[in-house]
């Protein structure tokens, strides 16, 4: 087999195996949810038939590791079909493990003939054929095994035509023909500018003609003098100079009226042009958009497995329930998007959803329950919520941890309302969670959230009550490089406000404006608006009072979460469709700007950030960023740390990695030492093993936390034990961060005793 054409033909099979393994992920959490053996039924039927056809595709490219986990999956979908195996956690666990080690084995290219030989498969495939047999020895001997009864492969020919008008395409390229589409808005709007140009010279030239008629009637007169006897006039030369004039006037009037026709056949046929290359373009781009637009399923089926994972880990009950799959949206926001929905979701889990026992004590049904809608906004806007029933967040809480960790200082948590309370969940760094464990409580999931979607141009406010739930809302574009913005001038500049960001926009009186507490308000739509000059928040020299003569001061709405803050402007100039140009590396995040465009004259105006605008408009009551607060070089140094690890190879690599980051370290070989060591030793964070003799770190965090004079003394454990029994007693026990050391790094270690310090 040729090489070149064997490296496609993996690539295809890749593909294809992905598809399999996802529709055969989606059937398996289904089946779980689904109780009825009828209802089973079909989903048993669709998955039976994805695991043959990916052991017929892997056959065909000679990968005996996949074709044997394949086979092993489909037998027992065949004994499950067949009701001969009930469902269980078990079952399930083990058949999600099948389709994990198919990915690994498909991402590390161990695919050839000797991976179904290696430990971790054959010990796989050897439990599922186990659970095959146990199932079949309880029906008749002389039933057929399962894969006898399984369907043959559908005809080649019907595939042939079912596909016939499909092709498989590298989605780059499809990037790269929709960047280049849309750079074609330039032309469109160049076009607009041509035909706009045109009119204008074209009204010139019928004003230059109204004149001339003006003044025909004294053209006239002059014609009748050169009846009159030149004898009339003091110089005949000036008799010839009017002649000349006269005449020159006649052929002025002759040739503005020859150019008014031909601009305005120009003017006409540039109209033509710019309706044709409008539509075309439009079209153009809005079937590569619908190319690259896919339905919200292909991110949001990825959630089910996850949830039902951590559930499990976490000894919670939860139900999953998704709204909006088929919504479609630009490939390249649903794949921003997928590590906020994974971070909401867990965070959901983790923090949100209480344990079976205590909802059982607080009259809640025993399974949780988290949802997650997509919503159409409108043409261009999609809501995406993220909810669950669980105990919600106490703002008061919330505010009393950031000023534990140093988020903020108590004086601004005192002059806090609710809502900004609740916002300092976005900060990053900060966390509410009793332990730091791999999954949670490093404070950087919700900040990524706020970070991806404010970076995609939308906006995520947070709705709680406690004991209720919590409910995430993130609005975004359904598309990501055009949209249609309005333009506006203020400090002599011009601007262009994303729609997406607006509310409204309006003109009001300049009475309308008051003062409330040292800031201007204005009232619209019966609600008391903060009132800001856009110049001001830019920074910008105001080049003249907001308004005009008239009196009427335009302005526009910008909503951020339950905030709207109106921002006056010199100017509305217009709403049009711009394509959205980043900074560039050099630029990648400016305050109050997204992007840029160009227009159609050729200038370059700045796109602002609705969100950046509303923050710097009252930023005088906004929770300060975790990024303000750094500590110097000289207090980290200060810093002392006790290891406790009766390992002296473990003991070793911590003190040094500790040492070399600049903490004095002091060591002790099990709990016993350590508590000797804190009474004679001053020490700000204790690193402990766990299991260890004569007294574990379990106990020893015990002893800390009983003691008045180490009670505040964080504490990180770093152990071996991972399981979800020993994580709640570290919990329990009161330690602040839990590490699992076959998951280990050390950067991990650092920021966890950065945050801790």
């Amino acid at each position: 087999m040729d090489n070149e054409f064997k490296k496609r033909l993996l690539a295809t099979f890749r593909d294809e195996t992905r598809e399999h393994l996802a529709a055969i992920a989606a059937g398996l959490i289904e089946l779980e949810k689904t109780t009825e053996p009828e209802e089973r039924q079909p989903i048993l039927e669709r998955v039976f038939r994805e695991a043959h056809s990916l052991k017929g595709a892997a056959r065909a490219v000679d990968m005996n590791g996949i074709e044997s986990m394949s086979h092993a999956v489909e037998g027992v979908f065949a004994a499950f079909r067949r009701q001969e195996i009930s469902a269980s956690p078990l079952l399930f666990d083990l058949l999600h493990r099948a389709i994990d080690t198919i990915d690994r084995l498909l991402l590390s290219g161990e695919i050839d003939g000797n991976a179904a030989g290696t430990v971790p498969v054959r010990e796989i495939i050897l439990r599922l054929e186990q659970t095959s047999k146990r199932a079949s020895s309880n029906t008749s001997p002389l039933e057929l095994p399962a894969t006898e009864h399984a369907p043959r492969p559908d005809n080649p020919a019907a595939n042939s035509a079912a596909v016939s008008d499909t092709i498989r395409i590298s989605a780059a390229k499809l990037d790269s023909l929709l960047h280049q589409a849309e750079e074609m808005l330039m032309l469109k709007q160049a076009a607009l500018q041509r035909a706009a140009n045109l009119k204008e010279l074209n009204v010139g030239l019928s004003a230059w003609d109204k004149e001339l008629k003006k003044v025909r009637p004294a053209l006239r007169r002059l014609h009748k003098l050169q009846h009159i006897s030149a004898e009339n006039f003091i110089h005949s030369s000036d008799f010839r100079q009017i002649g000349d004039l006269l005449a020159f006037c006649e052929w002025s009037q002759d040739a503005v009226k020859l150019l008014e026709h031909k601009v305005q056949t120009m003017r006409k046929k540039a109209a033509n042009d710019r309706h044709g290359l409008d539509g075309m373009v439009d079209s153009l781009i809005d079937d590569l958009k619908g190319v690259l637009m896919l339905p919200c399923a292909a991110v949001l089926s990825l959630l089910p497995r996850m949830a039902r994972d951590l559930a499990r880990e976490r000894g919670k009950e939860v139900g999953l329930f998704i709204e909006g799959e088929t919504i479609e949206i630009d490939k390249r926001i649903l794949e921003e998007m997928k590590d906020p929905l994974i971070h909401l979701v867990r965070n959901c889990i983790d923090h949100g959803l209480e344990r079976p026992d205590q909802r059982k004590r607080l009259r809640k049904p025993l399974q949780g329950r988290i949802s997650v809608a997509v919503v159409l906004k409108d043409s261009n806007l999609v809501e995406i919520r993220v909810s669950d029933d669980g105990a919600g967040i106490d703002a008061g809480k919330v505010a009393a941890a950031a000023v534990r960790q140093g988020v903020l200082q108590q004086d601004q948590a005192e002059l806090m309302d609710t809502e900004e309370m609740l916002g300092l969940v976005f900060v990053s760094g900060f966390s509410t969670a009793p332990l730091i464990t791999d999954i949670s409580g490093r404070g950087l999931g919700l900040a990524i959230v706020r970070e991806k979607v404010e970076k995609l141009g939308g906006t995520v406010t947070m709705i709680s009550e406690p004991m209720k739930g919590t409910t995430f809302r993130m609005t975004l574009p359904m598309t990501l490089s055009t949209c249609r913005g309005i333009m506006v001038r203020a400090g002599g500049q011009s601007f262009i406000v994303p729609d997406a960001g607006v509310e409204m926009v309006a003109r009001i009186d300049k009475a309308a404006l008051k003062t409330v507490e040292n800031r201007e308000t204005v009232e619209l739509g019966g609600e008391v608006l903060s009132y800001v000059r856009l110049a001001d928040v830019l920074q910008l020299p105001r080049q003249k009072r907001d308004g005009d003569d008239s009196g009427l001061i335009p302005l526009f709405v910008i909503g951020s979460g339950t905030r709207r803050v109106a921002f006056g402007v010199d100017a509305v100039i217009d709403e049009q469709e711009i394509l959205v140009k980043s900074l560039g590396p050099q630029l990648t995040r400016v305050r109050n700007i997204t992007g840029a465009t160009i227009l159609g004259t050729g200038k370059v105006v700045a796109i602002l950030h609705p969100g950046d605008l509303v923050k710097s408009a009252v930023n005088s009551s906004s929770a300060p960023a975790a990024a303000d607060y750094q500590p110097e070089a000289s207090e980290v140094t200060r810093r002392s740390v006790l290891v406790a690890e009766d390992s002296i190879t473990a003991r070793t690599l911590l003190k040094n990695i500790l040492e070399t980051a600049g903490y004095r370290t002091t060591t002790a070989v099990d709990g016993i030492d350590a508590l000797t060591q804190l009474k004679i030793n001053e020490i700000d964070l204790v690193v402990s093993d766990v299991d260890m003799p004569r007294m574990s770190g379990f106990d020893l965090t015990a002893k800390i936390r009983a003691s008045s004079e180490f009670a505040d003394l964080p504490v990180v454990l770093v152990t071996s034990l991972d399981s979800r029994e020993d994580r709640e007693r570290g919990i329990d026990v009161g330690a602040n961060a839990y590490i699992v050391k076959n998951s280990f790094d050390q950067s991990n270690l650092l920021e966890v005793i950065r945050r801790l310090l």
